[in-house]
């Protein structure tokens, strides 16, 4: 398996001293020594930066006793992917050592901590695991609170539980509880699979399912193209739409004037195929405009998915560009945060294609959501709602000029 180069020494030093740590004299913990031997781990950085005094820190930190534990799970509040990877290893470290010992666990305020959602979802999973290890029939109890948990992962285990039921439902004939309780999932499940899965098993019993507004995706469009991008020189060089929106107005494109025409795309997954939209193009940039009305102003988080290299704005304000090209697109491939304000908001979407040949290298789409941080779908309030549409092309239509928010 190949490392990141930030995590190996972690992992290696893991490795060299976990017997070590293991067998030293178990201490009881010192409330100020452990916030101390924290916050050095908490300033361990990519690159190798602080980690000779992070493994230091490590090692006394491993050797708290186990009523530290609900200090060290506040600790990872905050941190991030590295640093919660060193102080859950602590974590583990003393947890499974203290049930090795025959000693307890203070699951109370283990207990507590779990309860309490305002903490970092990985630290409430590893408080969860904690209370496993410790109690495995624990599992039945609580998986099941977790349906609408905003920890992904916990939600996730909570969600496979009630997929099992629906399932059991489908097998015995009961076709209306079997539709209800898969809807149930549905409107819980937040990761791909298990919403594929919930989605299938209601078509199957004839219920109509809107999975883009329950992804959030973005469906309607207005898009112009081509402008030029040989030699992949157009990702950095700003075309007219990137300053202003002007629906009736025409520009000067790679092969002559383009204007806006409006896509509405019927991919369940949100998919708008440039292809489609304005032909095959190689070497070529086009944008893409949607007008997103918000009832309040609120963060949310922007995720696309694109095989191609991408910009996207949101009020004018640059949220995340990729410079990369064909390595696969994915749901959620990129994830920006920004704001949206209360009434209309500008989306803008750039989206270049190189000129590459290979037929693996022929894909001009994307797909953009606007959800929260957990993936509930933010939709706009002038969605319109989606009855049953046939999978069929695409329509293609002129734009009309609205009022749309010029992206500046």
């Amino acid at each position: 398996m190949n490392l990141p180069s930030k995590y190996t020494s972690f992992f290696l030093f893991l490795f060299s001293n976990w017997q070590l740590v293991a067998q030293e004299q178990v201490r009881p913990g010192d409330d100020a020594q452990t916030a101390k031997l924290i916050q050095v781990i908490r300033h361990v950085g990519a690159h190798g930066k602080g980690n000779r005094e992070a493994a230091a820190a490590w090692k006394q930190l491993s050797n708290s006793d186990a009523r530290a534990i609900p200090q060290i799970l506040r600790g990872m509040d905050g941190a991030d992917p590295l640093q919660l990877n060193w102080i859950r290893a602590a974590i583990d470290t003393i947890s499974q050592r203290t049930l090795r010992n025959k000693g307890t666990l203070p699951e109370t305020d283990i207990s507590a901590f779990l309860a309490d959602a305002s903490h970092h979802p990985r630290a409430r999973r590893t408080a969860f695991e904690i209370l496993v290890l410790e109690k495995p029939d624990r599992k039945t109890a609580l998986i099941p609170t977790f349906l609408n948990d905003p920890s992904v992962e916990l939600r996730r285990d909570a969600v496979a539980h009630e997929l099992a039921k629906a399932l059991e439902l489908e097998k015995s004939g009961d076709k209306v509880a079997a539709s209800g309780a898969f809807r149930r999932v549905l409107t819980s499940a937040r990761d791909v699979d298990q919403i594929k899965s919930a989605s299938t098993k209601l078509k199957e019993l004839g219920e109509i399912v809107d999975l883009p507004a329950h992804f959030g995706f973005i469906q309607n469009w207005h898009i112009i193209g081509p402008f030029d991008n040989t030699n992949m020189n157009g990702f950095n060089s700003p075309h007219p739409p990137e300053s202003e929106f002007k629906p009736a107005v025409k520009y000067s494109g790679k092969f002559g004037e383009v204007g806006w025409i409006q896509f509405d795309s019927n991919d369940e997954f949100g998919i708008v195929d440039l292809t489609k939209a304005l032909d095959k193009h190689k070497g070529s940039t086009a944008y893409a405009v949607h007008r997103f009305h918000s009832s309040t102003e609120r963060n949310v988080q922007i995720r696309i998915g694109s095989a191609n290299a991408h910009k996207v704005w949101l009020n004018g304000e640059l949220l995340t560009a990729n410079e990369v090209y064909h390595l696969g697109q994915e749901i959620d491939q990129y994830l920006a945060t920004g704001r949206l304000k209360q009434g209309d908001n500008a989306i803008l979407v750039k989206v270049c294609q190189n000129e590459q040949t290979e037929e693996w290298a022929q894909r001009w789409q994307f797909q953009l959501r606007v959800c929260d941080e957990v993936g509930t779908a933010v939709l706009s309030t002038t969605r319109p709602k989606i009855e049953a549409k046939p999978a069929a092309a695409a329509e293609l239509r002129p734009a009309v000029p609205t009022n749309i928010l010029a992206v500046r």
